[in-house]
C-alpha cells in the first residue's frame, strides 16, 4: 500500500497494477485513487472499467493499443477477470509489449500466483495485497475516524463494535457513519448506541442461535430463525451457517484440547484473535460427538431439500428443533 500511495504522491506510475486480496474496501479505495491519480476528473474518452468472467482479453488488447483521445493517457480497469487463476496466458504473452500510453489496473479478490500472468505483472508492474486487516489495525483505523469527529469510545465498547459490525472494513465505515450520526452532540460512543443503531449481521444471529441451542431453549433459537426468514435469508443459506458453525466449534474445540494458543487457533481457522475465546466458550458446551453429529445433520438436511424430500423452510426447523429439545421435560 505504502509504495502505491508514494507512486501517487511522486506521479511516477507503473503500466501494469494488480490489487488483489480479500479486503474489498482496500482494494477499492486503491483501485480509485489510482484511477483518480492516472486520468483527468472527467476524462470519460480515455477511462474504461470491464467487469466479470466474460471479458475478452482480445477487446482489452485491442483497446490497449488504441492511441488515447487528446490525452497522454489511457487507463483500464479490469476487475473479477479470473485471468490470474485461469485463462489469463494470452494477457501475460501480451503485457511485456504493451504501448507507453496504456496504463491496466487489474482488481481481483483470489490469484494464483504461480500463474504465468501473476508473474508477468510481478515482473513488468506492481502488485498489491488487501487482506483482512487484524484487530489492532481495525481499532486503529476506527479511533481514526472517531478522533476526526472529536468524539471516544472505552476499550470495551470498540470490542463490542467489532464483536458487532465483524470485521469487513466496508461495513465497519457504514455503521460508523450511523453510529456518529446518532452520536451527533455527544462526546462518546456508547455500548447503549451500539446496541441502539447498528445492524447485527447474520452470522452473530447464527452464533446466538447456536447458544440458544446449547441452552436447549427451543422457543429463542426458532425465534431467531424466524427472525432471519423474515429478513429475507434464505433458509438454506441460514443452514449453510449453521453447518459453518458446528464446524469451527469442532475445529476450535479439537485445536484447543491440543494444546494450541489462541493465536494459532486463529490462523488456523480464519477466525479473528478477538473472537476466538467466545467460539472457545460456546464449543466448551458441546461434547466433540454432539458437534459431529450435528454437523452430519447438516449435510443430510441439505440433502433432503435437494431431493425433494423436505422444503426448505421444514428442513431447517426441524434440525433447530432436534438439537435444542430440552430432554429432561
Amino acid at each position: 500500500m505504502q509504495k502505491l500511495l508514494q507512486d501517487i504522491k511522486n506521479k511516477e506510475y507503473s503500466q501494469i497494477y494488480l490489487l488483489h486480496g480479500e479486503e474489498a474496501y482496500l482494494r477499492k479505495q486503491y483501485r480509485d485513487k489510482l484511477k483518480e491519480a492516472l486520468i483527468a476528473d472527467g476524462d470519460t474518452m480515455n477511462n474504461h472499467y470491464y467487469e466479470g468472467k466474460d471479458t475478452k482479453i482480445e477487446e482489452i488488447i485491442d483497446l490497449a493499443e488504441t492511441l488515447p483521445f487528446f490525452s497522454e493517457k489511457r487507463v483500464i480497469v479490469i476487475e473479477n477477470s479470473g485471468w490470474f487463476q485461469k485463462g489469463g496466458d494470452k494477457m501475460a504473452e501480451y503485457l511485456p509489449g504493451i504501448p507507453e500510453t496504456t496504463y491496466l489496473i487489474f482488481v481481483e479478490t483470489q490469484v494464483d500466483k504461480r500463474s504465468k500472468l501473476y508473474k508477468t505483472v510481478k515482473n513488468k508492474g506492481r502488485i498489491a495485497e488487501f487482506s483482512r486487516q487484524d484487530e489492532q489495525m481495525l481499532k486503529r483505523w476506527i479511533l481514526g475516524m472517531l478522533k476526526k469527529e472529536g468524539k471516544n469510545i472505552t476499550a470495551a465498547d470498540m470490542q463490542f463494535l467489532l464483536e458487532r459490525t465483524g470485521t469487513e472494513m466496508a461495513h465497519i465505515k457504514t455503521e460508523m457513519e450511523k453510529l456518529l450520526c446518532y452520536t451527533m452532540g455527544k462526546a462518546e460512543i456508547t455500548r447503549e448506541d451500539i446496541e441502539e443503531i447498528c445492524t447485527k449481521r447474520v452470522q452473530n444471529q447464527i452464533f446466538d442461535m447456536i447458544n440458544a441451542i446449547a441452552d436447549k431453549n427451543q422457543k429463542r433459537a426458532l425465534d431467531l430463525y424466524y427472525d432471519l426468514l423474515t429478513l429475507k435469508e434464505p433458509p438454506m443459506r441460514i443452514l449453510a451457517l449453521i453447518g459453518r458453525q458446528f464446524n469451527l466449534l469442532l475445529q476450535v474445540k479439537e485445536l484447543r484440547k491440543k494444546g494450541y494458543s489462541p493465536q494459532s487457533i486463529s490462523e488456523k481457522t480464519g477466525l479473528h484473535g478477538f473472537i476466538v475465546g467466545k467460539y472457545e466458550k460456546q464449543a466448551a458446551r458441546f461434547k466433540t460427538a454432539e458437534l459431529r453429529e450435528a454437523l452430519e445433520a447438516c449435510v443430510e438436511a441439505d440433502e433432503n431439500v435437494k431431493t425433494g424430500k423436505m422444503n426448505d423452510v421444514m428442513s431447517v426447523e426441524i434440525l433447530i428443533c432436534k438439537y435444542s429439545r430440552n430432554e429432561k421435560r
